[in-house]
């Protein structure tokens, strides 16, 4: 979807994964960064865009921390 709308750093600035093996690669195409978790509890984001839309009301409770500093989904 990324690569279809043309969504690259310049809009994102990272992505987080659970998954291990993903961590500190980069997206294909875009490049990316692939983070761990964490890294949005130590950047404050504004916004977190949920691309799993399968997974959504999952990521929003694991997130929910995100409200502390006024985040949003």
């Amino acid at each position: 979807m990324l690569n279809y709308c043309g969504i690259g750093k310049d809009f994102i600035d990272y992505t987080v994964d659970c998954n291990p093996y993903k961590q500190g690669l980069f997206l294909p195409v875009t490049h990316i960064f692939i983070f761990e978790p964490d890294e949005i509890r130590e950047t404050k984001p504004d916004y977190v865009l949920i691309l799993l839309w399968n997974l959504k009301e999952e990521i929003m409770e694991q997130m929910a921390f995100i409200g502390e500093w006024g985040g949003q989904f």
